[in-house]
């Protein structure tokens, strides 16, 4: 900011103190004029020089308090009941302490009595600047409202509270911002007929339907500080039947970010028709406390978010190990601004090492280097069509990596080794899928040998990590569609990222011997609803603006995935934790002449012979010839 700027924007803020000073000034000699002509017994007596004597010290006195505080953080265009009330009571407190001090002093400033005209006079005089602020800003508003009406985004804001309130101040504040708030909605019946900020609650929840329509409503500001999670997804719905766009308002606000609008569109967890799954974190503190923690592919979508969790839970030392630099930085600085904003709270020592899992020689420098005690093992390729043309780079990373680490752990004396495996490891009809099972026999193998425990940990679709469907339709949307989908029946389950990774380190903690633990994710999502919701929440009618396309299974690709081999095997059963299960001793052996095979010859492999290899060490694994 230049010299110039800085000067305007101090003199916005402190011109407010130059006619406090004036105020202070004239409420008092406002007060001697109106004594001296009311007649009757009361006097005043005072001189000139007592009194300017008293003013080099009230004056910066009162300043200062205003200072301290906020009057002058106030923004006037914004000022609410709350910062006028603020002014009373400061100026009357800034007088009563005055009032006080003549007392005690037995001061022949003024008499006590005057001070309350003073203290009238004073606080009119600081307020009706500020009221005319914000009069003539209300007023431009109006005008601009009006002015807009015809071109503005017509909104109705659901929630005629306190957060309502917010949201018409945002819309208010926010120039960028093209709402017309048509009205509001609360579902309390009495509140109907009132107004927040000049504008009319309309109607109930009941009333939605009657209400978009009679207004020709465009768009819909949930505002509802305290909804119950059901009735939440069910008025979604509802209005992404409407064909209304939907955002809503964000309540976590960042004072640092005054210029970023706090009106936001719904994640896609709204979507889902589940609460988003909350784990039982007991005892994961006491499980990573302490410990020296590598995490395999932590620059990754699950890797990143298991070393932001980690990174929290006072481990002695938290190691980064992935091939790609660009997210390992990112990661890293992002933890390093973590740890330098909140200087009071301990973290752990925070290194980062490039490098890739099948490389042998450079993995086992990172354990002789950092000693880890327990090992995340999060490193893997999981696109699925991608690896379908790519085998041999499947199995380099996804199994060989696995294999070297796991090895490693051993060697190194490793507590605990936890495989992030998938869904896709289940009766797979791909490549990716069938190294994720491969990897899942590895530890399980490698646990009859070692000391260290081992455990693989199985979920779902993560919602918003790299590569996943909902990112891919979101970009499709803002193209303007066609959104692709591959099959009109194809399901699939979800979880969003923190979910996913809170599931691995209960899991890490729960772990004992080579299990293999498996969510209870709910019911599966159907993709072609869930892409019909994601175009109706961003305001477009399905198949009119933006047409949805089935474009077949890809190779490789289920139509439904599986979270358990078997939901019936008697080895399956409950966790401490309802909605965790364990999978035991089902199909666990490995036959090591033909992954040592595979294994040693993989570079001079086509991509077909791979598969086939595979196949006859996963026999789970059956290849779909789409």
């Amino acid at each position: 900011m230049s010299r110039k700027n800085k000067m305007m924007a101090f003199f916005k803020v402190y011109k407010y103190a130059l006619y406090d000073i004036v105020t202070i000034v004239i409420s008092y000699y406002l007060t001697i004029w109106v004594f001296r002509n009311m007649g009757g017994d009361i006097q005043i007596n005072y001189n000139h020089e007592m009194l300017w004597l008293s003013f080099a010290f009230v004056i910066p006195v009162k300043i200062l308090l205003n200072q301290v505080f906020g009057i002058y953080r106030i923004i006037s265009k914004y000022a609410s009941f709350e910062d006028f009330f603020r002014i009373i009571l400061v100026v009357t407190g800034a007088n009563i302490l005055i009032v006080l001090g003549i007392f005690a002093f037995k001061l022949e400033l003024m008499s006590e009595s005057a001070y309350i005209m003073i203290t009238l006079i004073e606080i009119t005089g600081m307020m009706v600047p500020r009221i005319i602020r914000r009069t003539t800003s209300m007023f431009g508003y109006r005008l601009r409202l009006k002015i807009s009406h015809e071109n503005g985004v017509r909104t109705l804001v659901i929630g005629a509270g306190s957060a309502g309130e917010m949201v018409a101040k945002e819309i208010y504040k926010n120039k960028s911002l093209n709402n017309i708030i048509i009205g509001f909605i609360d579902d309390d019946k009495e509140k109907v007929g009132r107004q927040i900020m000049g504008i009319s609650i309309l109607g109930t929840l009941d009333d939605i339907e009657q209400l978009v329509s009679k207004h020709d409503i465009k768009e819909v500001i949930i505002a509802i500080k305290h909804f119950p999670r059901h009735k939440f997804h069910e008025l979604v719905n509802k209005l992404i039947k409407l064909q209304i766009k939907v955002k809503k308002l964000n309540l976590i606000e960042d004072v640092n970010q005054n210029e970023v609008s706090k009106l936001v569109d719904l994640k896609v967890e709204d979507l889902l028709n589940r609460p988003v799954i909350k784990l039982d974190n007991e005892g994961i503190k006491d499980f990573i406390g302490n410990e020296v923690v590598l995490v395999t592919g932590g620059g990754g979508s699950i890797g990143s978010e298991l070393c932001r969790q980690i990174f929290e839970l006072n481990p002695k030392q938290l190691i980064i190990f992935d091939i790609y630099e660009n997210n390992a930085y990112e990661i890293q600085m992002e933890l390093n601004r973590r740890a330098f904003k909140d200087k009071n709270k301990h973290f752990p020592k925070l290194d980062v090492r490039i490098g890739s899992v099948y490389n042998k020689v450079r993995l086992e420098e990172i354990f002789k280097e950092f000693k880890p005690t327990i090992v995340f093992h999060a490193a893997a390729y999981k696109h699925v069509p991608l690896m379908e043309d790519s085998a041999v780079e499947s199995i380099r990373t996804n199994v060989l990596g696995t294999l070297n680490t796991a090895k490693l752990s051993t060697k190194y004396g490793v507590k605990k080794f936890v495989l992030v495996s998938s869904d896709k490891a289940v009766r797979s009809t791909n490549i990716m899928g069938a190294s994720k099972r491969f990897a899942e026999l590895i530890i399980m193998n490698e646990q009859k040998m070692s000391k260290t425990s081992f455990t693989a940990v199985r979920f779902g679709n993560v919602l918003g990590s790299n590569g996943s469907v909902i990112p891919l339709f979101k970009k499709q949307i803002e193209d303007g569609g066609p959104v692709t989908v591959t099959h009109k029946e194809i399901t699939r389950y979800f979880m969003t990222i923190p979910e996913s990774v809170s599931l691995i380190l209960q899991c890490g903690a729960f772990a004992k011997n080579g299990e293999l633990f498996i969510l209870d994710m709910g019911e599966p999502v159907k993709i072609y609803e869930f892409a019909e919701k994601m175009i109706r929440l961003a305001g477009y009618r399905v198949d009119e603006d933006i047409k949805i396309e089935v474009i077949g299974l890809r190779p490789g690709e289920k139509l439904y995935e599986e979270l358990l081999l078997d939901t019936n095997d008697p080895n399956i059963h409950k966790t401490e934790n309802k909605l965790i299960f364990i999978e035991n001793g089902n199909g666990n052996d490995l036959d090591m002449k033909l992954v040592d095979d595979l294994l040693n010859n993989l570079d001079n492999l086509e991509n077909e012979e791979v598969k086939l290899k595979v196949s006859n060490i996963v026999k789970s694994y059956k290849q779909n010839t789409i």
